[in-house]
């Protein structure tokens, strides 16, 4: 039996894919819910995040948003030309795409500073640590693990359940309408580039995916992509979860100093 797929379908139809692959993403929509009904996406939608949870997301998200472009870079390297047609789409797929995922650094910086953060802060502000297991799980994968698997990782669900949490947070106009007028398009830029209701990059990714592994892989290379893809929403809803845990009566998402070294300045 001829295992290779090639799609057929349309890009944006869940039909257009292997059953195995319309089986994961099944699997997996409890776990992508979780993040794009977050509760901090409907503060936010309402503009009634207070400044401390605001900040903490700004400045938790930022590892994944700044470092975004590295991750491609690390699986591009797992690329080789010509040795399948996976491979060819992918090796596209990243190089087209790692420029792209530099703008939406500087989109991120520009809604940062219309929110009251500075590029130094994103930079320097301590966060939570539960906040920085999403960088270092897309950092994990991208470095360690299979082309499919980090893609799945990364390009698939961190992009696809972005993009379903940034059109919650953009529809009713309410959170847009909380910037004045001289920064309001500026700091929804990226909010917007990222709720475009057509957005193709995680279904390209899906692709490119079900291109390389084919369409009868093994059950365990399923279950790996499978529990990468689970991981990705799950990190992201820690990400959230120590955001809306900053509350509104945290001043400051640094870290108390311990006694000791308390002690050593005030004397």
């Amino acid at each position: 039996m001829d295992a290779r797929f090639t799609r057929e379908g349309p890009l944006l139809e869940i039909e257009s894919y292997p059953g195995w692959a319309q089986d994961m993403v099944a699997d997996c929509v409890d776990s992508r819910l979780r993040v794009v009904d977050h509760e901090l996406t409907r503060l936010m939608r309402d503009a009634e995040l207070d400044p401390a949870q605001l900040r903490t997301f700004l400045t938790g998200f930022w590892p994944v948003i700044e470092q975004f472009p590295q991750y491609m870079a690390m699986n591009l390297c797992k690329v080789q030309y010509g040795r399948t047609p996976g491979h060819d789409m992918a090796r596209h797929y990243l190089i087209r795409n790692i420029r792209v995922e530099q703008n939406h650094a500087d989109h991120w910086v520009d809604w940062a500073e219309a929110s009251g953060v500075s590029k130094l802060d994103l930079l320097y502000d301590d966060v939570p640590t539960a906040a920085s297991a999403l960088s270092h799980w897309c950092w994990h994968t991208c470095e360690r693990d299979p082309l499919p698997a980090a893609m799945a990782a990364t390009n698939y669900a961190i992009e696809g359940a972005t993009g379903e949490w940034a059109m919650v947070i953009c529809s009713g106009g309410t959170y847009e309408k909380s910037f004045g007028p001289e920064s309001r398009r500026r700091a929804m830029k990226w909010l917007r580039l990222h709720a475009e209701y057509d957005d193709k990059h995680p279904w390209e990714a899906l692709d490119i995916i079900c291109t390389m592994m084919g369409s009868d892989p093994s059950p365990r290379d399923v279950a790996s992509l499978r529990s990468s893809v689970r991981k990705s929403y799950e990190y992201m809803r820690l990400t959230l979860d120590s955001c809306l845990d900053a509350g509104s009566d945290v001043t400051t998402v640094r870290p108390p100093m311990p006694v000791e070294r308390r002690e050593r300045v005030l004397a």
